[in-house]
Parts: C-alpha cells; structure tokens; sequence
C-alpha cells in the first residue's frame, strides 16, 4: 500500500490540477494499492490536518479546470520557524500530521518559498516530491513552469486588445504584467502581443530613453505606443538605491504602481494622453491553456513514476526539452531571472522593441 500527501501551495495558477490529475492516475493505473490524502490550503492543512482522502472520482474532469481543488495558500518561508498564534511549533506539526497518516511521500506543487518549505521537509526526513508552479517561470532547476503559458496568453490577449483602442485614439498605453522580480512573462507577452517597449525588473529603465522611444514612434507617424511594464519595473535611479532607503520611498509612494507613476512622467514630459490597464489576476486565472494541460501531465505521470520507484527528494523539471530529476537543495532559495544579455532580449532589440536602457 502506497500512502502519499498532496498540497498545493502560494498563488494559484492555470494546471495544477491537471498536475495533480497526472500524479494520481499514474498511481491508480500502475497495478498498486494507493491512497492519496488532499491537504486542504497549502500547508495550513498539513500544519492543522486538515485533509480529505481522494478516490478517482475526484481527479475526474478536471484537466481543464482553473485553480486548484485542494485550495491554496501563502504560509512564508522565513515564518515557517516562528510559533503560531498558539505557540505550535508549525514544523513538528506538519512532521506528526506525516506520520499519523502513515505518508510514503508528500508531493508538494507551488513556486520558490513553496519548495524552500518543501527542502526544509526534506531535511527533516520527510520524503518528498515537488512539481514546479508558476505564472513567473521563475523556479531554478527548470526551463519552464506550468501555468507560465497560460499567463502568457491571458496577458498577450490584453495587449492585442488594447492595441485597438490605442489605435482608434492615438494614444501611449500602459499594460502592466504581473512579475514582481522577474520579467519572463512580460517579456513574452511582450514580444507576442507587439509591445513597442518593454520594461521588467532585470533592466533598470530610463525614463528619458522610454519617452525618447515613443517620440520616435511618433515621429515616423505612429499614432500610437503600447508598453508591457512588469509590475516590478524599476528605474536606474530606485536601482541605486540601498533596500532601506527603497523601502523607505515606497512608505510615501504616492502611486498605485510603477506603471502609473510612468505613465505620470510620460504625460507631463511628453504631453501625450496616456492610460494604464492591469489584467491583474486574470493572469492567473482560467482554463490552462493546450501546452500546460500536456505539460503539467507530463510532470505529473514522471512524479508518479518516481513515486513507485521509491525516488524522493526531488523536483521534476523540464530541462533541454526533456523531463529531468533535480534534487530540491539544488532549487531551494535561488530565483531564476531574465539575463539581460540573452538571445531573447537581443533578438527584441533587434525588432526594434526599447527596453528604455
């Protein structure tokens, strides 16, 4: 009899059920015994056992289903130490709720402090399997993540909508893309939905180098600008700044995003009319699209496959094409980012697309 846990963990995104769904049935279909125990909220449900025991029905007809059916939650990493409100030791609690339901293994889906969690697990001698979710693609150890397509198209949908209406009225538009540390997804929504420029995190901007683009556009006879900012854009002079003296100008931010405080800076210095629009969380939302629904299964059946083999403490990514085993020490703590001097970046430069460096 295998006994295995599963949590989804952090934001949610477009195929972690269809994750899931790939887990459990390479698992029913292999010939062995299985149960499989759903913690309710991410780790709350591990720390609290909170739980369900889930049959075949329950992983029926939701490959095409947005969200996740075990529901989700943020529990910080750097928290994850520090007693509750009632003094649980949050760490021992997850560790006896294993071993009360008598866990061969705890497959664990989320993003960066998920599998910083998910490592700390391990050293305790947990035995444990992870699946990497993310609409940011932001997870070290793997080419992609699932959910990171399907984000794209929601938000290259919105940029291809808004290139009507900026059309029509000739005016600069500002679509911001959620990322707050790295730019993956605006850089390919970017790209896909024809963003004149492109702003993300990696690449400090210049103000006077994104109005200058949008002058030229203006000067060639364009009658309109679309920028793809990321919500964790940032420009050459808040880059210089210490994390304190950041953090301190964010106290008075009189902005609800960098986004709007560029479109500030552009209207007064240039004059033109420009609006913002924040897809926000429809980015996350949805049913995934093709290619996560293949690929999430992909991860799935190959966490199953390592679960009857009795392989543990690793990550399933996808590297060179090709589904990959990476041990979770080797993912834990460390954030994938946009190199600034990769192909992709030049190969944009190249269309003519400013990046305002």
């Amino acid at each position: 009899m295998k006994r295995i846990g599963m949590l989804t963990s952090g934001g949610d995104c477009q195929a972690l059920n269809a994750a899931m769904r790939g887990v459990a049935k390479t698992l029913f279909y292999s010939g062995e015994d299985v149960e499989i125990y759903g913690f309710l909220d991410g780790y709350k449900g591990l720390i609290y056992g909170k739980f369900c025991m889930l049959t075949g029905r329950d992983f029926s007809g939701i490959l095409t289903k947005g969200g996740t059916i075990l529901g989700s939650s943020r529990m910080p990493f750097k928290q994850m130490r520090d007693p509750d409100e009632n003094g649980l030791n949050k760490v021992e609690a997850m560790k006896q709720n294993y071993y009360k339901l008598q866990l061969d293994c705890l497959v664990i889906l989320g993003g960066n402090g998920t599998h910083k969690t998910a490592n700390l697990l391990k050293e305790e001698g947990l035995n444990v399997i992870t699946l990497p979710k993310t609409i940011d693609n932001d997870l070290w150890g793997t080419d992609m993540t699932f959910g990171f397509q399907s984000a794209v198209d929601i938000a290259t949908t919105a940029i291809d909508n808004i290139h009507t209406t900026a059309a029509s009225h000739g005016r600069v538009f500002i679509v911001e893309v959620m990322g707050h540390k790295v730019g993956f997804l605006t850089l390919n929504a970017g790209m896909a939905g024809g963003a004149d420029i492109i702003l993300i995190p990696e690449i400090p901007y210049d103000i006077d180098k994104v109005i200058e683009a949008i002058k030229k556009r203006h000067d060639r006879g364009s009658r309109f600008t679309i920028l793809a900012v990321a919500e964790g854009a940032i420009s050459r002079e808040d880059a210089k700044l210490s994390k304190k003296e950041y953090k301190k100008k964010m106290e008075n931010y009189p902005y609800p995003s960098v986004s709007y405080e560029i479109a500030d800076q552009i209207q007064k210095r240039s004059g033109m009319e420009v609006r913002v629009t924040v897809p926000g969380h429809t980015q996350r939302g949805g049913s995934p699209c093709p290619y996560d629904r293949v690929f999430a299964s992909r991860l799935g059946s190959e966490a199953g496959r390592l679960i009857l083999k009795g392989e543990y403490g690793f990550m399933v990514g996808y590297r060179n094409r090709e589904i990959v085993e990476v041990p979770l020490e080797d993912v834990a703590g460390k954030l994938k980012m946009v190199d600034p001097n990769s192909s992709m970046v030049k190969e944009a430069k190249m269309l003519g697309i400013s990046f305002g460096d």
